[in-house]
């Protein structure tokens, strides 16, 4: 069984990068296809594919590289099921000031923190990518 399901995206995309995989292959949920769905509008990733598997469906997310060198220098877990991290609308981090993203789960969706600041929304702060 698995506690974090987020987190085990983050750890498939990290472990992926760092042995130059062209792509992995991630259990889907709506949340991570929102979440991967974010990082190709925000241009860490090249694209996904959610594949129906009879079950839950397989997301295969194509990874991306620059000069042979991952685009995503880091992800990181924030919110963790032990200790959750909740924000308002006025403390929405910046990650690395504005250079990364910080993916934020709010009562109206999963937004990037720029979102969340030109809703006026807060939420719990899922993780962070630069």
């Amino acid at each position: 069984m698995m506690t974090d399901p987020i987190a085990d995206l983050f750890t498939r995309i990290r472990n992926g990068q760092m042995v130059r995989h062209p792509r992995v292959d991630i259990p889907g949920s709506k949340m991570k296809s929102r979440i991967v769905e974010i990082l190709r509008d925000e241009g860490y990733i090249k694209n996904f594919r959610l594949y129906e598997d009879g079950k839950q469906g397989v997301l295969r997310v194509y990874l991306k590289y620059y000069n042979e060198e991952p685009v995503i220098r880091g992800i990181r877990r924030i919110s963790k099921p032990g200790r959750r991290h909740y924000v308002n609308r006025d403390t929405i981090p910046k990650v690395l000031n504005g250079l990364g993203v910080a993916i934020v789960s709010t009562s109206s969706g999963v937004f990037t923190d720029e979102q969340c600041r030109e809703k006026g929304v807060g939420g719990e702060v899922l993780g962070h990518i630069w």
